[in-house]
């Protein structure tokens, strides 16, 4: 049977049929979907979790794998960089069961706060590579790639890139093969607890395993070579294969699916039998350098495709047929339309009243990070998963105590992220007696990457209920003092500037926490707010709230605000910042 997937839920049905029977996970795209494929498809044959970040996931993978469970453990790219530490000791553990880490990766950022090649990971942490070109091989990949995890006792990395993960293709689907676990746990103290003795033995192991593996890539059809005019040689992977085929169909190709260890001699041989070759890939220059310093003569490369952002089948067209596309020309008067925060969303009080403040605002990953766009412009920094309040504290150091509210530091930071890796700040934070406040968004999900549960919704993927984390008590536990954690909604203004200037007043950490919901995940809808025209004096106040919702108009020579009630969520933020009294519900 043939079934049109994604390369995430392909993936997800490689992990059915090759017998996965554990897996892990955070949200991020763009690799979200492959867990939720999983929990959503094969809930009986699959045990699948959120973890609270990448390297908890990766480090219960690891448990899961030790037990003898086929395992698989999905994140984004940057999420590798959170999982490199479990990660690069895990190869030399070893596994007993396949253990496959997904690396979804986002060339030209399209929702992360870096472009970076994952494929360095892979030579990084001397780990072998599959690098699948459409959903067919996203799937047939995963199997694959268990059967190298369990055959050379190593994890083993599968890259992605956003249009793999989310391109659709017709796949071949097959029968689930069982592998089942033997429910006993090997006490290999040597093969599992690294200690630098025990380390040291492992080391010369991994280098013999890259051996081995490169003479299997020489031979795997995961690497293919396909014939065909030898003045220009290809080699490429992944999604570039693709494009490079529909640009110049008639080439030769050697089309790499196991990028790492790369197999040697079918690259010299390759490159022996044509006249020109050319390295088509995104991003890095890693399968150009690596042909290179195998003395093998490279025409065109990175001289030739940016090093910088994602490629599309009309630019590899353009530069390898000097051919130019005939594009349409832009639809003509579409408005730009800067991302925002969603009407009604909750965040939006909160960064009214820090903006209103004039405070430091030291920011995280999340929807809240389009505070720092205008109109809001209240977020002054954002670095990566949990950085907030680490750097607010390190910020809070340097300043010293003052009485300007403008060196005053604000942490804000979500629920969801606030678990990944904020309850590590806000313990730095307090065992080094920082005093910056900190204010945590529990808008009771994962907002960002689509709505997932987090620790504090009290659901697991899957929807049955599970305790929920108290952040209230969490805080208290690590040291905040009880009066210091304050609980206040976010659409009450009035009450959050009271709050966060009692707290700003205090020389020792502080929680602000507001908890009104996801507009969006929880359907929160009100009555919708209207403009009294006659009291508007047309100030664009309500605007500066950045709602989609106000909007203003003309009439005559009059200038006043109008609300769309298809859009308002009877929030009422935009009538909270009217010192006019002109928005009403």
């Amino acid at each position: 049977m043939k079934e049109v997937l994604s390369g995430n839920e392909a993936i997800a049905r490689g992990a059915y049929e090759a017998g996965v029977t554990f897996a892990a996970a955070y949200p991020g795209t763009p690799s979200t979907e492959i867990l939720e494929t999983i929990s959503a498809r094969y809930p009986g044959e699959i045990y699948s979790q959120w973890s609270p970040n990448e390297k908890t996931a990766l480090e219960c993978g690891v448990g899961a794998s030790m037990a003898g469970a086929r395992t698989l453990v999905s994140m984004k790219h940057v999420g590798v960089n959170v999982a490199a530490d479990p990660l690069f000791t895990a190869v030399y553990t070893g596994v007993k069961g396949g253990l496959v880490l997904i690396s979804a990766d986002d060339p030209n950022l399209h929702s992360s706060q870096n472009e970076q090649d994952n494929r360095n990971f892979a030579k990084f942490a001397k780990l072998p590579m599959l690098e699948p070109s459409d959903s067919q091989e996203a799937k047939d990949f995963l199997k694959a790639a268990l059967d190298i995890s369990e055959a050379f006792d190593t994890p083993v990395l599968f890259r992605t890139t956003t249009r793999i993960s989310h391109s659709k293709s017709v796949v071949e689907l097959g029968e689930r093969e069982e592998y089942p676990s033997t429910g006993e746990i090997d006490r290999n103290t040597r093969k599992y607890v690294m200690l630098p003795g025990h380390a040291r033995q492992r080391h010369p192991l991994i280098e013999e395993r890259l051996k081995k593996i490169a003479q299997l890539a020489e031979t795997s059809p995961l690497n293919r070579v396909e014939w065909g005019d030898t003045h220009i040689g290809i080699i490429s992977s992944g999604i570039t294969y693709q494009y490079a085929k529909e640009a110049l169909p008639g080439a030769s190709f050697l089309k790499l699916g196991m990028t790492w260890p790369l197999p040697a001699k079918l690259i010299r041989d390759f490159a022996s039998k044509v006249k020109k070759l050319i390295v088509v890939e995104e991003l890095d220059p890693f399968l150009e350098e690596q042909i290179r310093l195998l003395g093998v003569r490279v025409d065109h490369g990175k001289d030739l495709f940016p090093i910088l952002g994602e490629l599309e089948p009309s630019c590899v067209t353009a530069l390898l047929t000097g051919v130019e596309p005939k594009k349409k020309a832009p639809a003509e008067g579409l408005p730009v339309r800067p991302p925002v925060l969603c009407p009604g969303c909750s965040h939006r009080g909160v960064f009214a009243v820090l903006k209103k403040l004039k405070v430091f605002v030291s920011g995280d990953i999340g929807c809240y990070t389009l505070a720092a766009l205008p109109p809001l412009e209240s977020m002054h920094t954002c670095l990566c998963m949990g950085a907030s309040i680490t750097m607010a504290h390190g910020i809070s150091k340097v300043i010293g105590e003052s009485e300007d509210y403008k060196n005053k530091v604000v942490a804000v930071i979500g629920d969801s992220t606030f678990f990944h890796s904020g309850v590590t700040g806000l313990i730095d934070l307090i065992w080094n007696r920082g005093n910056a406040v900190v204010a945590i968004q529990d808008n009771r999900i994962t907002a960002m990457t689509g709505g997932q549960e987090n620790p504090g919704s009290g659901h697991s993927v899957s929807g049955v209920e599970s305790p929920a984390i108290d952040l209230e008590k969490l805080v208290i536990a690590l040291g905040v003092k009880p009066e210091n954690v304050r609980v206040v909604s976010a659409y009450d203004l009035k009450a959050l500037e009271a709050v966060f200037r009692e707290e700003l007043e205090k020389p020792e950490p502080s929680a602000v926490i507001t908890k009104d919901p996801c507009v969006l995940q929880y359907r929160v809808k009100g009555e919708p707010m209207r403009v009294l025209a006659e009291k508007c004096t047309g100030c664009k106040r309500c605007i500066g709230v950045g709602c989609i919702a106000v909007s203003m108009m003309q009439k005559g020579e009059e200038t006043f605000a109008a609300i769309d009630p298809n859009f308002c969520t009877g929030c009422t933020v935009c009538a909270q910042v009217c010192k006019a009294e002109a928005i009403i519900r």
